[in-house]
């Protein structure tokens, strides 16, 4: 029996399942680290985890700031309190989850699978969202100010 040329690309089972490795491996490090982060349960003061680098230096608060409180309260299933500490985190984690889907999808068919970050003007939108999210978090004016966590 000969083999095929290595150029050619072998149709089947053990294929699809050879394309679902770096897939799963991220899904093994998304566990883990959502693991971790239920772990440090970063609501309580004084955890494991430090403070904002940003925050602690120049008395900003940044674009990620409450991102783990964010990732910890969706973890446990509050999405209101998630949207409190990060509204933007909380959509951004939810065109990560899209995008990790449709990237799955694409290795499972064998060709790629259009997601969000395809569309043209992701990058500038995303780029704007997070500049605008940066401004509106540091403004000290109500009711701007509550959204400094």
């Amino acid at each position: 029996m000969s083999r095929p040329h290595p150029d050619v690309p072998v149709r089947g089972r053990s294929d699809r399942l050879r394309r679902l490795g770096a897939p799963a491996a991220v899904a093994v490090l998304v566990i883990g680290a959502s693991w971790l982060v239920v772990w440090a349960e970063p609501t309580t003061p004084g955890g494991p985890i430090p403070a904002c680098p940003t925050k602690a230096l120049f008395g900003v608060v940044c674009p990620g700031c409450g991102a783990m409180r964010m990732i910890y309260s969706l973890l446990q299933g509050d999405l209101g309190a998630a949207l409190l500490y990060n509204a933007v985190g909380v959509v951004a984690v939810g065109l990560l989850v899209w995008s990790l889907v449709a990237w799955t999808v694409g290795r499972w068919r064998g060709r790629p699978a259009r997601s969000w970050q395809h569309w043209r003007f992701a990058p500038i939108v995303s780029a704007a969202v997070i500049a605008g999210w940066l401004v509106v978090r540091n403004l000290p004016v109500s009711p701007f100010s509550a959204l400094a966590v």
